[in-house]
């Protein structure tokens, strides 16, 4: 859920720090001794000789956690404020193509024996981000296999190779072998989605079709988006007429992207209690615990949950929630719920789910195990929806291993 660009300048800290080992390291300080007084606030003072290297990694571990700290909360104003030499506008990027996958450890793989699409797919994500969950939620219901990258939120090891450094990102390989880089949620799901109509299509050709283009938004800020995101490319005999139902979709899933998304940091990080309580779910649910080391767990738990606290402050400010935000959250439920009780169907798509009742259930089964959650299903007619969609999404899983 921490989708912001958590210790970008924390993560360079922390491997400047980390990569000085013994007198190297020790030595480093010195010369740093009126810099670093806010680190060593945090050391324990050095015993005898025999704890001087002991000391030291302790040492470079809580520097690495406050590099991390400060370096969340640079990026994040930085997220903000923009950045000054933002001047390229209306530069249109092709998507990325590697010759070959990078050398990342594959957490685990979503296995179904009945997916026939002949595609190859790499997820990299934060288990929990919106956007990820989202991404999830299409590729099991479309009974795809996949393979997932689970992503350290504070360093980023796991996409140290890419230029983009937010997540979801999807590698998927083409007919050429190579494997194209797909990096926005709805993006990914419009791709795959117009590649499952018609396999002759070939993911990479797609994926050109989906150009990102900067721009200046409201704010003055330039910023990057793909215009067409919500569109299915399809080949011109089998393109559907324009109708209200596809005009519907699109609308939904815009909303999920550029409304409901953003209700959900300031619900689940609203007190600095839900922010631990959160990512300790966060931790459980993604198994952080089983896939990175012990000390990188409780830096991403603890720096995660002080940095989006403090962050989520700022964001219901940006989009002008009142200091009620589950009032808002509570609201988007119900819009949502009254939206397909009109259709008289269980889904805004009708007796089956489409791309928007996928859109919507992926960014609130962000939050299912938080206190947040919990209120909404006592407080808004969201939950009978939310379940039957999830009990859609498991029947079409494949076995995950």
């Amino acid at each position: 859920m921490a989708t912001y660009r958590l210790g970008i300048v924390g993560r360079t800290f922390a491997a400047r720090l980390s990569s000085q080992a013994g007198r190297n390291f020790t030595h480093h300080l010195r010369e740093q001794q009126p810099r670093l007084s806010l680190v060593r606030c945090y050391a324990s003072p050095a015993g005898g000789s025999s704890a001087a290297p002991q000391s030291s990694f302790r040492l470079a571990l809580k520097a690495m956690a406050v590099g991390a700290l400060l370096g969340t909360g640079w990026s994040g104003y930085t997220y903000f404020k923009g950045d000054a030499g933002d001047h390229m506008i209306h530069e249109k990027t092709e998507p990325t193509f590697l010759n070959r996958l990078p050398d990342v450890k594959i957490t685990r793989k979503v296995v179904n024996p009945k997916d026939d699409s002949g595609l190859e797919l790499v997820l990299f994500q934060f288990q929990t981000c919106p956007f990820c969950c989202k991404v999830r939620s299409f590729l099991d219901y479309s009974g795809l296999s996949y393979s997932v990258v689970e992503v350290d939120a504070v360093l980023r090891q796991g996409i140290k190779w890419s230029d983009t450094k937010k997540v979801p990102i999807m590698l998927a390989r083409t007919k050429s072998g190579r494997y194209v880089q797909l990096t926005d949620s709805s993006m990914i799901v419009s791709v795959l989605s117009s590649y499952l109509r018609d396999k002759q299509q070939d993911v990479g050709e797609l994926a050109k079709y989906y150009p990102s283009i900067s721009y200046v938004n409201d704010a003055g800020r330039k910023t990057n988006d793909i215009m067409n995101k919500y569109f299915l490319m399809l080949q011109d005999a089998k393109r559907q007429e324009k109708n209200d139902a596809q005009d519907e979709e699109r609308k939904w899933r815009t909303w999920a992207d550029d409304h409901l998304v953003h209700l959900i940091s300031p619900n689940v990080y609203r007190t600095k209690d839900e922010a631990f309580e959160t990512f300790e779910w966060f931790s459980d649910v993604g198994e952080w615990g089983v896939h990175f080391p012990k000390w990188e767990r409780d830096l991403m738990v603890y720096v995660g949950a002080v940095a989006m606290w403090a962050i989520a402050k700022r964001l219901k400010k940006r989009h002008q929630l009142t200091d009620d935000v589950r009032s808002h959250i509570y609201d988007a439920c119900d819009k949502w719920a009254v939206a397909v009780e009109k259709k008289k169907t269980p889904f805004l798509g009708g007796k089956q789910p489409n791309l928007a009742d996928l859109a919507v259930f992926g960014v609130l089964s962000s939050m299912e195990g938080c206190q947040a959650f919990k209120d909404c299903l006592d407080n808004s007619k969201i939950g009978g929806w939310f379940y039957e969609m999830k009990k859609e999404v498991m029947s079409h899983r494949g076995q995950v291993v």
